[in-house]
């Protein structure tokens, strides 16, 4: 009885060790992801929501929920999966805000001098973004800031690559006649 015991206890100290093992790897696999993608996944989400600190906060809670599921996650394509997260997490918290509007009224908060997470810095691109649905942005910032293939671009989002197609041409449309009304607005300010 006292061998089978010891025996028993020897090889649950084994498991233990080697879940130890396992997740101190899954931790350090974690890390070097994190290190290598995280500047790439925050200016996409800047791209999405037009605040760096937003985008920020944005790609860390998508991090956070990708975490428990890492070990699963890690045998497939990684930043698919990352990437679907960051997005399902932007659709949520503009759904939430939508119904829950913040203003903050009598407080002016400073932009850092150089902007870190500037990815286009043209101004009127970037009012025309904001001003898209925000599956429309969503397709335009994959598609064509993050160089995904519609079938890539479709997996992200969830949907058909013909929804894709259609979500680009409509936007894409958009962008134009935004971006044409600003260039008058430009040009006539210019002549005055």
């Amino acid at each position: 009885m006292d061998r089978l015991l010891t025996d028993m206890t020897a090889e649950l100290a084994a498991v233990r060790g080697q879940v130890e093992d396992r997740r101190r790897a899954q931790a350090t696999d974690f890390d070097e992801y994190v290190v290598a993608r995280y500047q790439q996944l925050v200016r996409m989400a800047r791209l999405l929501t037009q605040d760096w600190a937003l985008a920020e906060d944005l790609v860390q809670s998508a991090l956070v929920k990708c975490w428990g599921a890492w070990g699963s996650i890690r045998s497939e394509d990684p930043t698919a999966y990352v990437r679907r997260t960051v997005l399902t997490t932007y659709f949520a918290w503009y759904c939430w805000r939508r119904s829950r509007p913040e203003r903050l009224t009598s407080i002016d908060l400073e932009r850092p001098a150089v902007d870190e997470y500037s990815v286009v810095e043209n101004a009127d691109l970037l009012d025309a973004l904001r001003a898209l649905p925000k599956r429309q942005c969503a397709v335009i910032v994959l598609r064509y800031f993050e160089d995904l293939t519609e079938a890539e671009t479709a997996a992200a989002l969830g949907c058909s690559v013909g929804t894709v197609k259609s979500q680009a041409h409509r936007a894409l449309r958009r962008l134009q006649v935004a971006l044409s009304a600003a260039g008058q607005a430009d040009e006539e300010a210019g002549n005055r």
